[in-house]
């Protein structure tokens, strides 16, 4: 019995085979990208968690009457140990800036009488000299921990590498940089020193 050829092959249009893989390699990058980029700002979010938490109960301890310049270096030391169980490679930069009251820590520049309207600090006008450098200066807080009664400006910065570059593909910077500040006052354990007053040239 004669048998006929039967055609094999199948129609190109209509052959699916392989299609799963194809998409897979359209599909999977954009999916990873994604991942790695919810996993680094869920990174981000802990490490400022840390940064901000380590600030918050070392800023507490400074505020004290038995602080020194050295406890407070020591707690500075602590702070960076701790951030650095999360952020091995961060790098954190420490600032105490002292201010009489919270109206002159917020405000940060040094009072003066504009009598004529300037804006600017001249031709003999007074000034609340709060660092006490003789010069007016638009940041006239005093560096370090402050004295009794004192409100204390403590900024602490981190900056660390991404752990993914897919940051780059973003138009993220591939550098992060984070910033914790608290505002305290010192207790009262002495009198206040007061500011002098000084005039501008």
């Amino acid at each position: 019995m004669a048998c006929g050829k039967v055609s094999v092959r199948r129609p190109l249009l209509g052959d699916t085979r392989g299609a799963t893989l194809v998409e897979f390699a359209v599909v999977a990058p954009v999916f990873i990208a994604i991942l790695l980029f919810i996993f680094d700002t869920g990174y981000l979010i802990f490490a400022r968690a840390i940064l901000r938490g380590e600030v918050n109960t070392v800023a507490r301890a400074s505020t004290m009457e038995t602080a020194t310049n050295e406890s407070r270096a020591a707690m500075d030391a602590q702070v960076t140990e701790r951030v650095r169980l999360l952020v091995p490679h961060g790098d954190l930069q420490f600032n105490r800036a002292a201010f009489g009251n919270y109206t002159q820590a917020q405000a940060r520049v040094e009072p003066f009488v504009d009598n004529n309207d300037s804006n600017d600090c001249d031709n003999g006008e007074s000034f609340l000299d709060l660092n006490g450098n003789g010069q007016h200066d638009l940041d006239g807080g005093r560096t370090g921990g402050g004295g009794a009664r004192d409100v204390v400006v403590y900024t602490v910065s981190l900056q660390y590498d991404r752990l993914f570059p897919v940051a780059g593909l973003l138009g993220l910077s591939p550098t992060v940089q984070l910033r914790a500040q608290t505002l305290l006052k010192n207790q009262p354990f002495d009198l206040q020193a007061q500011p002098t007053t000084g005039l501008c040239p």
